[in-house]
């Protein structure tokens, strides 16, 4: 996998969700927040998708620096799972805090369940040496 595919959604991961919390902290959003008593998974939902996406940015760099081949593998799926995991995890809670439909609420776990196979994908890198290649 190409640094490009951790890069490309640090930065999308990134800039969605600035605007997502600037909105949910001021007008109408807020209060709509307010009102259904879903301003703090708002935050939730926020807090970690700008998590994940400076974990993307950090595997990307990685990756662009060239890590070792079995490393390298383990850091494209801990990229895979932070991207899944971000989009179900955070997507589903941004959804349903401004009133979406109820069947995403058990999706939102699979989002951490991925969000999860990153982080242990990141503990394997560890393990296959995951130092960046001599040049």
């Amino acid at each position: 996998m190409s640094y490009r595919f951790p890069l490309f959604f640090s930065g999308v991961f990134g800039l969605t969700g600035t605007i997502l919390g600037a909105l949910g902290a001021h007008g109408p959003l807020r209060v709509l927040l307010d009102q259904r008593g879903s301003h703090e998974s708002w935050e939730t939902a926020v807090h970690y998708q700008l998590v994940h996406a400076l974990a993307l940015l950090a595997v990307a760099a990685w990756q662009q620096a060239g890590a070792e081949h079995g490393a390298s593998r383990a850091f494209a799926w801990a990229a895979r799972g932070w991207v899944a995991g971000t989009l179900l995890f955070s997507g589903t809670i941004f959804l349903l805090a401004v009133g979406g439909p109820k069947f995403l609420g058990p999706i939102t776990p699979l989002g951490g369940l991925g969000l999860m196979l990153g982080w242990a994908s990141l503990i394997a890198a560890a393990f296959r040496g995951g130092t960046p290649a001599r040049r």
